[in-house]
């Protein structure tokens, strides 16, 4: 894979980024008490000369499709956009008044890392810059990064590596180890095709690999969700908590197989607007679980959901997957935005491969950042809801179940094989364990079913999420989570006397 071979200068992007006419520079000379000798006096000098600015970033002000954002990108012409004391300075000082005055942050980096000629009080300026960059994200406040050709070192390993969505330029070298540091100390090339854009896409480091002149839009995109979320309505009344069911818990399950059944990705496909994040297998593969920004008819909100068309007995929710939706509800959680989790599978990977990569404790720990999390949560069943993978995602605020939706420890041919020794009773088992969205609802595990009468499910389950939603922004955040947790407390226990 060729990479590219120059990065485009700091002027180039802000130009490529930021809506015309619209960019105001923040930067103020700043004075490092570093003792600079003749040599590197010098090297300052030549830098100002090529680059044709006066330190290795620039920073400042400006709008991306009429969104006001705060803006920081490297000049890799100065000392290979290099962070020493001063610049260092400068990058924190912008991203704490980007935090005071409440705008988005976009960072462009491009550098080789540490500035040597400085030595470790260089190095340790990275822990400032991660610092204020942290304290942005504690505000609730977007950071997006685009990885530039190239990024390496400490950058990487610091700011360069904490956005919120990470978008990356094709070809770029994004490594931790430069390839000329390693060949210098390993006496051998780095093997190719690694530290390349394209490859990090792959393997689920980055959100998308996006050319230079088409950030603009993409990154107008983003705001238009992360930026302005947008007003949420009052809830709708008289809406049926319920419909009636046939109560076969066996066609349900055999219309949750179908292969016409709606999925996930015909419920984005029903949404104002979706913005994917990536992730994949470690295997690189497709994943069976997708993650995404998503405005729903008004309300903007994280979207966290199993791809039935991405699933197969070879491979399904794995441990991956669910690091990717516990990364979607951190993201929530640090944006301010509601989560939506859409159950729809078969059940989680099972492989040797799968349990080394600890398959159980993601289920854990997913299911735990669910019912813990801060965020209005609403968890949609909307076909196949099998095993621990779809446990991972249920327990939130309100459960809406589609009418042949279905939850159930296993699937209910393993079930039959437990109790039975055989598959062939899995329709009686299926109905005995109350498995449908009728007794869900009855049992108290689902608040709401939507009923699939032939007009268009997809329509409608956004329809719906946006009024559970909406309901849910009624009630302070500590009341809300206190509602959560004891309706999962309560399930299926009768006290005496009651």
């Amino acid at each position: 894979m060729k990479l590219v071979r120059d990065s485009p200068a700091a002027r180039t992007v802000l130009d490529a980024v930021l809506d015309p006419g619209t960019f105001r520079s923040w930067d103020t000379v700043v004075e490092s008490n570093w003792n600079i000798g003749p040599a590197y006096r010098d090297a300052l000098t030549a830098a100002q000369a090529k680059s044709g600015v006066d330190e290795a970033v620039v920073t400042g002000e400006g709008t991306i499709a009429g969104h006001r954002v705060a803006i920081v990108v490297s000049e890799f012409a100065f000392l290979a956009g290099s962070i020493g004391v001063a610049t260092a300075e400068r990058l924190v000082l912008a991203v704490e008044r980007a935090t005071r005055e409440g705008l988005p942050l976009i960072a462009a980096p491009a550098s080789g890392g540490t500035r040597m000629q400085e030595g470790t009080v260089a190095f340790v300026q990275m822990i400032k810059i991660a610092i204020a960059v942290a304290d942005h994200k504690a505000a609730g406040l977007p950071y997006v990064v685009y990885l530039r050709h190239p990024t390496t070192g400490g950058v990487l390993a610091s700011w360069a590596s904490q956005g919120h969505i990470t978008f990356a330029e094709p070809g770029a070298l994004i490594g931790f180890l430069g390839p000329r540091v390693y060949k210098a100390i390993h006496s051998r090339d780095f093997p190719s095709g690694v530290q390349v854009a394209e490859n990090l896409y792959a393997h689920g480091l980055v959100d998308g690999v996006v050319p230079l002149h088409n950030l603009a839009g993409v990154l107008g995109r983003v705001l238009s969700l992360v930026a302005q979320p947008g007003k949420r309505e009052k809830p709708e009344t008289g809406r049926p908590a319920t419909v009636s069911t046939s109560g076969e818990a066996w066609e349900s399950i055999t219309r949750s197989r179908l292969a016409d059944r709606p999925s996930v990705r015909d419920v984005f496909a029903a949404c104002s607007d979706v913005v994917p994040l990536h992730g994949v297998t470690a295997d690189g593969s497709d994943p069976g679980l997708v993650v995404a920004l998503v405005r729903l008819r008004s309300t903007v909100c994280i979207c966290i959901g199993h791809d039935r068309n991405r699933q197969s007995p070879a491979h399904s929710v794995g441990p991956d997957d669910l690091r990717s939706a516990r990364r979607g509800i951190r993201l929530a959680q640090e944006l301010r935005l509601p989560v939506v989790t859409v159950i729809d599978t078969p059940g989680a990977t099972l492989s040797a491969e799968a349990e080394e990569g600890g398959l159980a404790a993601e289920i854990s720990k997913c299911l735990t950042d669910v019912v813990m999390s801060p965020s209005p949560t609403v968890a949609l069943l909307l076909g196949q809801g099998a095993g621990g993978a779809a446990l991972a995602l249920l327990p939130a605020d309100r459960i809406v179940a589609c009418q042949h939706g279905w939850l159930s420890a296993l699937p209910p041919e393993g079930a039959s094989a437990l109790i039975h020794r055989t598959t062939e009773r899995a329709p009686e088992v299926a109905a005995e364990q109350r498995v449908d969205s009728q007794d869900l609802f009855d049992d108290g595990i689902v608040d709401r079913i939507i009923a699939e009468d032939g007009t268009d499910l997809s329509q409608q389950v956004v329809s719906t999420l946006e009024e559970e939603l909406a309901l849910l922004n009624s009630f302070s955040t500590d009341h809300r989570i206190q509602l959560r947790r004891n309706r999962f407390r309560a399930v299926g226990i009768q006290h005496a006397g009651s």
